[in-house]
């Protein structure tokens, strides 16, 4: 399928807290209707920004932390999305993305792991992540290989 759309780049400020990764995914796919994403791409989107911006609002800002901002900037290219991700809460641990393996699924209920799939998926989804701590600030950018020209 050829894109004819254009999409400019856009920008999206929430302040981390309950509803904050709601308020940007409803911000972002809004942002992203001229593009007609299909149910799929759609789908990409919502669950590898889902996972991004719930790990900044449980780790970057805990509870026991002031709520700080989350930025996005969203812009469309040739070879699909680039979301840029920023935020001023605590760094990654040893300045960098966890792995992100898969999580041993095949054992019993008991012994499932309660979480670890997050960085699983956003690096399986995207096809580029990097991550850098730069003047207090994480950065975290992605390409999503949807809206393909």
């Amino acid at each position: 399928m050829t894109r004819t759309t254009f999409l400019p780049a856009f920008h999206i400020s929430v302040v981390s807290g309950r509803l904050a990764v709601r308020h940007a995914l409803a911000q972002l796919l809004d942002g992203l209707k001229p593009l007609a994403l299909d149910v799929e791409e759609a789908g990409t989107v919502e669950l590898v920004m889902a996972e991004a911006l719930n790990n900044i609002v449980e780790h970057a800002y805990p509870e026991t932390d002031a709520s700080g901002p989350i930025d996005i900037t969203c812009a469309h290219e040739d070879d699909g999305l680039h979301l840029t991700v920023t935020d001023s809460g605590r760094a990654m641990p040893d300045g960098q993305t966890p792995v992100g393996t898969a999580a041993e699924i095949d054992v019993d209920f008991c012994d499932m792991p309660e979480g670890g799939f997050g960085w699983f998926l956003i690096k399986d989804l995207a096809k580029d992540v990097t991550y850098q701590r730069q003047d207090n600030q994480n950065r975290l950018r992605l390409r999503l290989a949807v809206a393909l020209a």
